[in-house]
């Protein structure tokens, strides 16, 4: 097949799988055009069958921002039409998706609509929770959903909201976000650790876009008990608005030498192969991918009882699961982890073993089949005219 993959390119769970999902398609023999404002952050290596296709959009004084939604329409129905796309793929509702559906519209006249493209939208979560909650963007997300050919959402928890908030006209398919455990597996070595100057103290990380939601202040507060019991660093990995105030709380209570802020990095597994524990205590997540890429490697997780998690996490076994806020639970669950190396290898291998359940090759998969469903419908209903 033919298929287009509509995403961001910025650092994130929707990113990632979307990149993920297109050089999968393309190992298998399928032949993919991205479309996105930068080369995906996970894209990598070339390959015969991928082909990225940057969307620059316009600027005009009259307006205040650039029509990005228009100029990524326009670039999908000129790359559709001359390369013959089966698919585009969706990812978020808002514009992903509502630009396929213009994209569409532009090639009425070319392409009628029962042989044109399929469109399929994958909901991550903002798009749903944030924007989707925003009273002047809901019809706009209500149409991406309701227009689009075929509906998928990574949790069950997602697929819950959505049809909670929208009650959207079609079913929605849950397909879980997905690791590979080829390039997500712990690596041997100190290099890592030696080049942080890192000792024999244990090592927690988290991962994230520094967003209200991923409460920061708690994975401090949690790490602040920790480190009173043994000897530990804490990696933040990642950037955004809460970083600063992050900063100024570790400065206050004396914890610079015990917490290294690392920053945006492309390449994770290093870190992940010297962590002994996760700390996620979001307000929600829709799936988590950061705690699968983690248990993948061999790390448990101490996470949120919230949105995703429960999907993937065993409680007791790969880590556990507490309500957010509750920075004493969730302290004491991380020191029974990082006190007792019995049961640190214990966990570890629980967590890495249950990630292979998300292996990439297995809900790669379920995307063909998909895909194949919706454009099987079109070519029955192009039969019937």
């Amino acid at each position: 097949m033919k298929i287009g993959i509509s995403c961001h390119h910025t650092y994130g769970g929707s990113g990632a799988i979307a990149t993920e999902l297109g050089k999968a398609l393309a190992l298998r023999g399928h032949t993919v055009h991205f479309f996105s404002q930068a080369a995906p952050f996970r894209l990598g290596k070339y390959s015969k069958n991928i082909f990225f296709h940057e969307i620059e959009a316009m600027n005009y004084p009259l307006f205040e921002s650039p029509y990005y939604a228009l100029a990524l329409a326009s670039k999908i129905a000129e790359v559709a039409f001359y390369e013959k796309l089966d698919v585009v793929h969706a990812h978020y509702a808002i514009p992903h998706a509502i630009s396929a559906l213009l994209a569409r519209q532009m090639l009425e006249e070319k392409c009628p609509a029962s042989r044109c493209f399929r469109i399929a939208t994958t909901l991550h979560g903002t798009d749903i929770t944030i924007v989707g909650a925003d009273a002047s963007m809901r019809d706009a997300v209500r149409l991406g959903i309701n227009k689009s050919d075929g509906v998928t959402a990574v949790s069950g928890y997602l697929k819950d909201e959505t049809v909670r908030m929208f009650t959207p006209r079609k079913p929605i398919e849950v397909i879980h976000n997905f690791v590979d455990t080829s390039v997500f597996r712990r690596l041997p070595g100190r290099e890592p650790r030696e080049l942080l100057g890192i000792g024999t103290e244990k090592v927690v990380i988290h991962i994230s876009n520094f967003r209200p939601v991923k409460r920061i202040g708690d994975v401090l507060a949690v790490f602040e008990q920790i480190q009173q019991r043994i000897p530990a660093t804490l990696l933040l990995v990642g950037d955004g608005p809460e970083r600063s105030e992050a900063e100024t709380w570790v400065r206050i209570n004396g914890l610079t030498s015990k917490v290294r802020f690392l920053g945006k990095l492309d390449d994770i597994v290093p870190l992940l192969s010297i962590a002994d524990l996760m700390l996620m205590p979001s307000n929600v997540e829709s799936f988590g991918l950061a705690a699968l890429e983690a248990m993948a490697c061999g790390v448990p997780v101490v996470v949120t009882d919230a949105g995703g998690f429960p999907e993937f996490v065993r409680q007791g076994v790969d880590g556990f699961r507490h309500p957010h806020g509750d920075v004493e639970g969730m302290s004491r669950s991380a020191l029974s982890i990082l006190e007792d190396d019995a049961v640190w290898r214990r966990f570890s291998e629980s967590a890495e073993q249950h990630a292979g359940q998300f292996e990439t090759a297995l809900l790669v998969e379920k995307y063909e089949s998909f895909y194949r469903k919706l454009v099987d419908e079109a070519d029955k209903a192009a039969a019937d005219q």
